[in-house]
């Protein structure tokens, strides 16, 4: 279906040009869209685009249910499979949107998961010391957890975004968005000591870069990479949570609003653009007072 391939790759160019989505957020329609295609023509053996009824689509999405596939990851591909019919339609691809009448599958919202103070501890002592790289990781899950920023946007630092001497970071987010978040005491001081005793060490003589955190060969830490780094050491601190990419931006905001932190702020310091996506921090707090209520109180 080299028409479906050119029309993908036209939908891509419009995301990143005319909405200015990121590169992870393209990676993951790209995936989307890919499955999607492969699928209407070697399962359904369909050859044009225009063919695609709301019967095909649902054909997939069975497909996708009989691999396992979670009710969040369904409605992703619906969502993605629906925009790209829009853009069909609307650049006259295709002469009909079969996505009209798709409903979305019911998702179970689950709270995120959040560490606990101690295991946050636990966790920023994990990494070897003596080891630039150690030191390096300690600067890492201080920001991280200091600043409540994404994994992408960490990865994504530069040098001259980190200003040691203000007290702030610059974080660019979603579609290029820019906030300035502070620094608190150990992240200031676990960023300082990065660049003192460790950056320059894992530089080495290798080509010069402006990425604020860098592998062994000198070249900015990718998510995979970074996300690897995480899991190690949860597992050296003995975490038994399960570790996901967003755990420590969860703790970040959990434990601001716990401590009184009004919701506004959080919402600016995550970048969130709605506050009702910061709103589920507070749900969080609310339940782990039950927690404790029900663990401590005589007659709970």
């Amino acid at each position: 279906m080299k028409e479906a391939q050119e029309a993908v790759l036209d939908y891509l160019h419009f995301l990143r040009v005319e909405r200015q989505y990121s590169e992870n957020t393209l990676a993951s329609y790209r995936r989307d869209l890919e499955d999607y295609i492969e699928h209407l023509h070697k399962g359904q053996k369909l050859e044009r685009l225009n063919d695609v009824d709301r019967t095909r689509i649902l054909v997939y999405l069975e497909h996708l249910r009989d691999n396992g596939k979670s009710s969040r990851t369904i409605a992703r591909h619906i969502s993605s499979i629906r925009s790209f019919h829009q853009f069909l339609l609307r650049e006259k691809i295709t002469d009909h949107d079969p996505t009209v009448h798709l409903e979305m599958p019911q998702i179970v919202k689950t709270l995120p998961k959040v560490l606990s103070i101690a295991e946050i501890e636990a966790l920023i002592h994990a990494p070897d010391r003596s080891k630039p790289q150690g030191i390096r990781d300690v600067a890492m899950i201080e920001l991280l957890y200091g600043t409540g920023m994404r994994i992408s946007e960490c990865i994504e630092l530069n040098l001259e975004d980190v200003h040691l001497s203000m007290g702030f970071v610059r974080i660019y987010g979603k579609g290029g968005k820019e906030r300035i978040v502070p620094l608190g005491k150990s992240a200031l001081y676990a960023c300082e000591t990065y660049l003192q005793q460790a950056r320059h060490l894992l530089q080495g003589n290798y080509p010069k870069t402006d990425a604020f955190f860098i592998n062994r060969r000198g070249k900015r830490l990718t998510r995979q990479g970074c996300w690897k780094l995480l899991k190690q050491h949860a597992l050296a601190a003995n975490i038994k949570k399960e570790m996901t990419p967003h755990t420590l931006r969860h703790s970040f905001a959990t434990h601001l609003i716990e401590n009184g932190a009004d919701l506004r702020s959080v919402q600016e310091m995550l970048g969130h653009a709605d506050i009702s996506t910061t709103q589920i921090y507070t749900h969080i707090s609310k339940t782990r007072l039950s927690e404790v209520y029900k663990q401590f109180h005589p007659r709970a």
